[in-house]
């Protein structure tokens, strides 16, 4: 290595300190926790093939995730398309119907959601004024609501990459598929749509990432009758006091993300927008 080689990378080693002291000592802490207690071994780990309650919880996440990430991504896709091919004012205004949810508390955004989901509230009043429906829905405590909640939290981070991409498709494409004859719907559906793809798939990937490990919305919307795997990890170490069982969780969980972020970089698609 050359002496400019060898001093760019001790520039590196104050960020691999603060990593290790700030991520890697608390994730080895918390996989040393889930081999030994109560004991040492695996028990903890040969307890998740055995619970019922326990594989019952990572279906549901896994559930609600897949449904989360593909309406949130239908939606971000058709905001973003709006984005793109809309007047320039209207471009702007739904780039800031976008990004100011992301300003604002998870917490305050879930009890929002409260308020208009609740037996008596304005989405029963208004169907039931309407005439819509008789009597008031269910639309909480079960996972109508958590969808809801976690659907428009997410809508946002599935927006912004399938918009980065369509930003950067060259529209003569579609009107050279114009020239050759095809129709307006088929030169979205075969020249513009195709491109579209890496960014479909990042948003996917984000999206079903950071909604496997929610925790606020399940809890407030689900009322404790929908049940994800950062609620139970929660109870489990708060409550039942269960260490072992919880980091356990917590170790599944990561490693699951972890699968995710490989089987992601290993598409050739993303690894070619995003630098894989």
């Amino acid at each position: 290595m050359s002496r400019r080689g060898a001093s760019t990378a001790y520039l590196a080693w104050p960020a691999v300190a603060v990593l290790t002291v700030l991520f890697l000592v608390p994730l080895a802490a918390v996989l040393a926790i889930s081999v030994t207690d109560p004991q040492p071994g695996l028990g903890n780990y040969r307890l998740l093939l055995e619970s019922r309650a326990s594989q019952a919880i990572f279906l549901k996440t896994a559930q609600i995730g897949v449904i989360v990430t593909l309406l949130a991504t239908a939606f971000g896709y058709l905001i973003a398309f709006a984005m793109i091919h809309g007047q320039r004012r209207w471009q702007t205004v739904i780039l800031a119907g976008v990004l100011i949810p992301l300003w604002s508390s998870v917490l305050i955004r879930a009890f929002a959601w409260v308020t208009l989901l609740r037996s008596n509230g304005l989405v029963n009043q208004a169907l039931m004024a309407a005439g819509i429906v008789d009597m008031p829905l269910e639309l909480m405590r079960n996972d109508v609501g958590v969808v809801i909640g976690m659907v428009h939290v997410m809508i946002p981070l599935a927006t912004l990459p399938i918009y980065s991409v369509m930003r950067g498709i060259d529209r003569r494409l579609v009107s050279a598929a114009r020239t050759l004859g095809a129709s307006e719907t088929r030169a979205m559906l075969e020249v513009f749509a195709p491109l579209t793809l890496p960014g479909v798939a990042a948003a996917a990937v984000l999206v079903f990432v950071t909604s496997i490990g929610f925790y606020v919305i399940p809890a407030v919307l689900g009322g404790g009758k929908t049940v994800m795997i950062a609620e139970y990890i929660e109870v489990q170490i708060n409550s039942t006091l269960r260490w072992g069982l919880g980091t356990m969780l917590a170790a599944v969980l990561l490693a699951a993300v972890g699968c995710l972020f490989a089987i992601g970089a290993r598409i050739p698609a993303l690894r070619q927008r995003y630098g894989g």
